[in-house]
């Protein structure tokens, strides 16, 4: 919003939120390595000192040029802090069972903060300066921002510390592509990027159906709410499911759910149907996340269990970046609707490997 208001344009909040997004991918290894090496807090740390400094600038000197470096600071700060957070959840869980009812409980966060974000922050711009929009309500939101990881270091900083389990001989030799080497992890992965790129082709083409169909943003605006609050609700009712389903079982149905519910979004004919079809997918895609977190946790080699989230997080953040541009190229040739159709297709052949991961083993440490 600040960028439109100094007068630039829409490819330049692209810029913005694609530098948000390539910190997080080009940092992500990085990150993960880090929290196997030395636990929570010193990534935390780190990660509170870039978030304040990316935020702190922002407020000081609202231009564009510091707008673009603290999206890169705040963008890698994030999604360190979140690497390191969930690598510790995993290790503190006496056995999976636990493991997937923390998750399951962590991932309400998420959900809440992207509620209570975008308003605070909106009622901030409009109420906290003179008049609505006006800079100085910009900057008292930055300043939020730069508060906020305070808050979250002063949390934390008392959490119990998780042993570090020491990298094995010729540890520092093993790459990414040794984790890869596991069937049962590439089988998450993939399962976890049809699902992404399901969320992705969800926010990107219903705006463009929906203009097709001459509804109103509002209601457009609507729909896309939708979605975000049966994401949430799901994932309130999370920790009872998790008791009694397994990972591969929540991952399956809601794979299956998602598929069928791409494929009857563009035969509905109004926004009532729309409506449902997008709370159906809401559901199904908010409650892949803490079992695909879980089920990480136990097919990764115990030491480099942070190096395992953060390979999750750079094929989500990756394809969150790429996705768009290749939907906006294969929709003008197919169509809005086939876009939905053929993302469906897609998870349907997807569905088949989930099964496969209700017997996945650890393994071997390097």
């Amino acid at each position: 919003l600040l960028a439109l208001k100094l007068g630039y344009s829409a490819a330049a909040v692209g810029v913005l939120l694609a530098l948000f997004a390539l910190s997080a991918v080009f940092l992500a290894l990085p990150a993960g390595r880090l929290a196997d090496r030395h636990g929570l807090h010193l990534p935390l740390a780190l990660a509170v000192s870039a978030a304040m400094l990316g935020a702190g600038l922002a407020a000081a000197w609202p231009v564009f040029a510091v707008l673009c470096a603290s999206a890169l600071l705040v963008g890698a700060a994030a999604n360190a802090a979140q690497i390191a957070l969930q690598r510790h959840i995993g290790r503190l869980a006496s056995d999976a069972a636990e493991r997937k009812l923390a998750f399951s409980w962590i991932a309400i966060a998420p959900a809440a903060a992207n509620f209570a974000g975008p308003l605070v922050a909106g009622l901030l711009i409009d109420r906290a300066g003179p008049q609505a929009g006006d800079l100085i309500g910009y900057r008292w939101a930055f300043g939020l921002m730069a508060a906020l990881p305070l808050l979250c270091w002063a949390l934390l900083r008392g959490t119990p510390r998780a042993p570090v389990v020491p990298a094995a001989a010729g540890e520092e030799r093993a790459s990414v592509w040794d984790l890869l080497g596991h069937a049962a992890m590439r089988r998450l992965l993939l399962v976890n990027w049809l699902q992404s790129m399901a969320w992705d082709v969800h926010m990107f083409v219903l705006p463009l159906l929906g203009h097709e169909r001459g509804l109103s943003a509002s209601v457009i605006g609507a729909l896309q709410g939708a979605f975000a609050v049966a994401a949430a609700l799901v994932r309130m009712a999370l920790p009872l499911l998790a008791r009694r389903l397994a990972e591969w079982q929540v991952i399956y149905a809601s794979t299956l759910l998602a598929a069928c519910a791409l494929l009857a979004y563009p035969w509905m004919p109004g926004p009532l149907g729309m409506g449902a079809c997008s709370m159906v997918l809401g559901v199904a895609l908010g409650a892949v996340q803490p079992m695909v977190m879980s089920l990480l946790h136990e097919v990764a080699p115990i030491e480099r269990q942070g190096e395992a989230m953060a390979l999750r997080s750079l094929t989500m953040n990756a394809s969150s970046f790429t996705m768009p541009m290749l939907f906006g190229s294969i929709g003008a040739v197919i169509g809005t609707g086939g876009l939905f159709w053929l993302v469906a297709l897609v998870l349907a052949l997807g569905a088949r490997s989930v099964p496969a991961l209700g017997g996945a083993a650890r393994p071997p440490s390097a």
